[in-house]
C-alpha cells in the first residue's frame, strides 16, 4: 500500500462518518428519541467498513470478503438490537442528561458531539481497511484466532443483551440491577465483548514478518474503543444515570463487580 492510497482511504472514510453522523443528528433532532443515534451510529460504520473493506471494488481478495463479512455480521446484530431497543423508549438518559445540561444550545452542541463520535470512529473503520487490504495469504494462525475471538465476541455480546432484555421483562426485576448471568462478572459485559471483537482487526492486519508495516495501525481500534467505553461514551454516563436511578442498589452492585473485564464477583 502506498501512502497516497492509504491518505485517500482515510479522507473517504472520514468524510463518509462525518455525513453518516449528520444524518444521525438530523434524524434526533427530527424524532427527539437520541436512542437513533447509537443505531445510525452501528449501521454507519458497518457500511463504512464493509466498502472500505471491499474497495477498489474489482479483483477482490478472499481476506477482503472475510473481513467485509465480520464487520457486516457486527453491525447487523448490534445495529438490529439498538434499533428494538430505540423503538420502545422516548429518549436516550445519556443525551437527555447532556441535553438538559446544555439548555437552550442543546442543538448545537448535539451537532458537534455528533462529529467528534465520527472523528473518533475513524481509527475503527481503518482498522477495518487495514485488515482487508493485508496482502498475506489467509488463513494464517492469526487470521483464524481472529475470526474465533470476532465469533465470541459476537455470541458474547448477544447473550449479555439477551441476559438483561429477559431481566427488564420480569415485573418483579423493577427497580433491582441485573446480576445475573454475565451480569454477575461484569457491570458492563456488553461493553466487554463490544471492545473484544476489535481485537479482531489487528489480528489480521499485522504481520509479524514486517511485509505490511501499515497494519500495526490497526491497533488503535481496540485502544480506541476501550477508551471510548471506559472513560467517555459508555460507562461513565451510564453509571451515573444507575446511580441516579437505583442509588444504594447500584452502589452496592459496584462494590461486588468488576467494571469490564469479567471476573468472580467479590464477597
Amino acid at each position: 500500500m502506498t501512502a497516497a492510497s492509504f491518505l485517500i482511504a482515510l479522507l473517504s472514510i472520514a468524510v463518509a462518518l462525518s455525513a453518516i453522523m449528520t444524518g444521525a443528528w438530523l434524524i434526533q433532532q427530527r424524532t427527539g428519541n437520541s436512542g437513533w443515534v447509537d443505531t445510525i451510529w452501528t449501521f454507519g460504520l458497518g457500511i463504512a467498513g464493509f466498502a472500505s473493506a471491499l474497495a477498489p471494488f474489482h479483483a477482490i481478495a478472499p481476506r477482503q470478503i472475510v473481513v467485509a463479512i465480520m464487520i457486516a455480521l457486527w453491525a447487523a446484530r448490534l445495529g438490529l438490537h439498538i434499533a428494538q431497543r430505540s423503538s420502545g423508549i422516548t429518549d436516550d438518559p445519556r443525551y437527555a442528561e447532556m441535553a438538559r445540561q446544555w439548555g437552550d444550545d442543546a442543538p448545537r452542541q448535539m451537532f458537534w458531539l455528533l462529529q467528534k463520535q465520527a472523528w473518533v470512529t475513524i481509527p475503527l473503520a481503518l482498522a477495518v481497511f487495514l485488515a482487508a487490504h493485508n496482502p498475506a495469504p489467509l488463513f494464517r494462525a492469526q487470521d483464524i484466532a481472529a475470526i474465533i475471538v470476532m465469533a465470541v465476541a459476537i455470541v458474547g455480546e448477544a447473550i449479555a443483551d439477551r441476559q438483561l432484555r429477559a431481566f427488564k421483562a420480569d415485573p418483579r426485576n423493577k427497580g433491582r440491577v441485573c446480576d445475573t448471568g454475565l451480569w454477575a462478572l461484569s457491570r458492563h459485559p456488553n461493553y466487554f465483548f463490544e471492545w473484544l471483537g476489535w481485537l479482531a482487526y489487528p489480528l489480521f492486519a499485522i504481520d509479524l514478518a514486517g511485509a505490511y508495516g501499515w497494519g500495526w495501525l490497526a491497533l488503535l481500534a481496540p485502544a480506541c474503543m476501550y477508551w471510548l467505553l471506559v472513560y467517555v461514551s459508555g460507562i461513565p454516563p451510564l453509571e451515573a444515570h444507575m446511580l441516579r436511578s437505583r442509588g444504594a442498589v447500584f452502589r452496592d452492585y459496584q462494590a461486588r463487580t468488576s467494571a469490564f473485564f469479567p471476573m468472580p464477583p467479590k464477597n
